[in-house]
This record gives C-alpha cells, structure tokens and sequence, in this order.
C-alpha cells in the first residue's frame, strides 16, 4: 500500500519532507513498546504508536523503518522531524486512536505482522 493512501485513509498529515507517493508499505505494527519493535523482522514496515519522543525515531532508524504514523493527535517536535529527515523516514500524524487506524488500515489489505 503505498504510504499516501494510507495517509488519506487515516486523516494523517504528512510531517517530514520525505512525501514521495511511491514510497510503499506492506505490513503494520503497533507498538508504545519500542523493545516490542525492535524484536520485529519484516520488511516496508509501518509502525502506528502513540510514543511521541526521540526513542520511536531512533527505533525506527534502528529497524529500517521507513514510516511511523503517530496517533491520538499526538505532536512531534522539530527534532523528531529533522532525525527522521536525516533517515529517510517519513513521518505521519493522525487524529484517530491506535485501535481505529489498525481497523481502517487492516480493512483496506494492510497485512499485519502477527
């Protein structure tokens, strides 16, 4: 699925420069335990988390990550945004709850990891 239809699927704004519309996606995770995601080995993953800091970034680079969609609203700061810049990550948010992002995205043929 590529990364802009699941931003349009789930209200998101795109906060990072990266806003290729090619870049695509195959499996979801969702996580506030980022030992959690560092466990996972899967490839074009995208992780759905509600843990706005610097760890989910550093995570994300850790994991080859390509895309996090932040939820409940929840805002990322200026050096969230240049850390995910400096990797290639493309970073979303979202007004909608964990819970309701892994249903709309499940419910569109996003595959989960589990």
């Amino acid at each position: 699925m590529k990364v802009q239809e699941v931003v349009k699927l789930i209200n998101g704004t795109v906060m990072t420069g990266n806003k290729n519309p090619e870049v695509t996606v195959d499996v979801a995770f969702a996580s506030d335990l980022m030992s959690d995601v560092l466990t996972i080995k899967a490839e074009n993953l995208l992780l759905l988390t509600g843990l706005v800091n610097i760890q989910a970034i550093r995570t994300a680079e850790m994991s080859d990550i390509s895309c996090i969609v932040f939820a409940r609203n929840k805002n990322v700061t200026e050096e969230m945004i240049r850390l995910a810049e400096e990797n290639g990550i493309t970073v979303i948010e979202s007004p909608y709850s964990l819970f309701r992002i892994s249903g709309i995205l499940f419910i569109a043929g996003m595959a989960p990891v589990y």
